[in-house]
């Protein structure tokens, strides 16, 4: 049988409803089909999921009309609230958009990324649903704001790989790189580059639905014209040896090494590549997945960037070997998303059809994962802090332990420890651990990844 995943970026509304008429989510179907697609289903994805409702992008409400909940993150980009909305009882995310220089207006990266968002619907890409407006107040000094408003998720990836109450099941693992390979093709088909793939931007709630977000760096893209992008995008984990290199004429396949590095993150419960600087991310790299070369990585020698490499010692691939206990279709993916070559990557495309997701177990039904506690990495890391400075506080009496200035320094932590030890020890490899993340009491939490360099820098490109 073809196992194919066909095009759907123009299809009609009612033809894709009728796709996913067997969809669990709508209740005619609790049974996982024998096959990932369904047979003989032009423009589907996948048989799980019917596409994302029908809302309409509102438009513009008041800032006054949603009442404020808990924060569920911060950064470079602003704050992240969750909020109801007081009238509907809808609960949503409310991501504020930082203004640099009032006077210039809004960002060009915001109204960016609200042209993108605005122009994306699929149900495994967040969707934007309105826009909220703080009013300023001169006469109480008060700033006014503007604000993005996103369906809340109750988790991100990352949160749920810190969380030590979940494990991940093999078809659990399958069904979420399954969503996050249909929604980068759905991007990739509609020339849209994330170009900030990594765990903490993959959002999933409670009914196993997985939404790329964060849209902050992606841009629009033409592979015909051959223009060169800035190469200060990707969080610098998740980044491929190209960009570091200094690659400008860069394609679809980075975001496909973030998707490699996701997979692996989730097998390994860690980031596989947490280097401190740019010199040190080439280096854990390469001790992985080999030296460049010319046959490994043809053209590696003509980047900017190549003559600090020249000095590091040879490396043989050995990503196989580091990955061989999950099973060899996962070991075959992770090493054709992870291949140095940009060229040599699979596409979206061709990853949904990997035997990885062919073969038993299959993909989990998302009607059947358990239900989990919210888990967002800002919450995650802001209980470690707690944590560490309530242990603080008994060893060190009197001392002024001040947490939320301490989260604050630790959003750029140093890397010191990450970086020392073997870098891809997997905290699984002593005996008696299963296949899932177990924490002991002495886990360190799950380190946090730097930001892009220039987040807002180069906005043109």
């Amino acid at each position: 049988m073809k196992r194919a995943v066909d095009e759907f970026i123009d299809e009609p509304e009612a033809k894709r409803s009728a796709n996913y008429g067997n969809s669990p989510f709508n209740g005619n179907s609790q049974t996982v089909p024998a096959s990932p697609y369904i047979a003989n289903s032009p423009g589907t994805s996948s048989p799980f999921y019917k596409q994302r409702d029908s809302k309409i992008f509102r438009g513009c409400s008041r800032y006054e009309e949603y009442e404020i909940e808990n924060k569920l993150g911060e950064g470079t980009f602003g704050e992240v609230h969750k909020a109801r909305h007081k009238t509907t009882g809808e609960v949503v995310a409310l991501k504020r958009i930082l203004m640099h220089n009032e006077k210039e207006g809004v960002p060009i990266t915001a109204l960016r990324e609200i042209k993108i968002l605005k122009s994306l619907k699929h149900n495994n890409v967040i969707n934007l649903i309105d826009m909220a407006i703080l009013r300023g107040n001169r006469l109480h000094r008060q700033r006014g704001a503007i604000y993005m408003v996103f369906p809340y998720m109750d988790h991100d990836l990352a949160g749920l790989l810190e969380n030590s109450n979940v494990t991940f099941t093999v078809p659990q693992i399958k069904l979420y790189m399954r969503q996050l390979l249909e929604g980068m093709m759905y991007l990739h088909n509609n020339k849209i580059l994330h170009r900030d793939m990594k765990a903490a931007n993959l959002l999933i709630n409670n009914q196993g639905v997985l939404k790329i977000a964060d849209f902050g760096l992606a841009r629009p893209y033409d592979v015909e014209l051959q223009k060169e992008y800035t190469n200060c995008v990707v969080t610098r984990w998740y980044r491929p040896p190209e960009l570091l290199m200094g690659e400008k004429k860069y394609t679809t396949a980075i975001d496909i090494w973030g998707v490699g590095c996701v997979f692996g993150e989730i097998l390994k419960g860690k980031p596989i590549f947490p280097g401190s600087s740019d010199i040190d991310q080439l280096d854990r790299i390469f001790r992985l997945c080999g030296s460049p070369s010319e046959d490994s990585m043809p053209g590696w020698r003509d980047l900017s960037g190549c003559e600090n490499v020249k000095s590091f010692k040879f490396y043989a691939r050995k990503l196989r070997e580091e990955f061989e206990r999950y099973g060899a279709h996962a070991v075959d993916l992770i090493d054709k998303l992870l291949a140095l070559d940009p060229k040599k990557r699979l596409t979206a495309k061709e990853g949904l059809d990997h035997d990885y997701f062919w073969y038993e177990p299959l993909p989990a039904n998302p009607s059947d994962l358990p239900v989990y506690e919210a888990s967002h990495e800002f919450d995650r890391r802001r209980q470690k802090q707690d944590e560490k400075a309530q242990e603080s506080s008994h060893h060190r009496p009197g001392r002024n332990n001040d947490v939320s200035e301490s989260f604050g320094n630790f959003r750029q932590p140093n890397d010191s420890k990450r970086s020392g030890g073997a870098s891809f020890q997997d905290r699984r490899d002593r005996p008696g651990h299963s296949h899932g993340r177990n924490h002991s009491a002495n886990h360190k939490p799950h380190p946090l990844p730097p930001k892009p360099s220039a987040r807002d820098g180069d906005a043109k490109r």
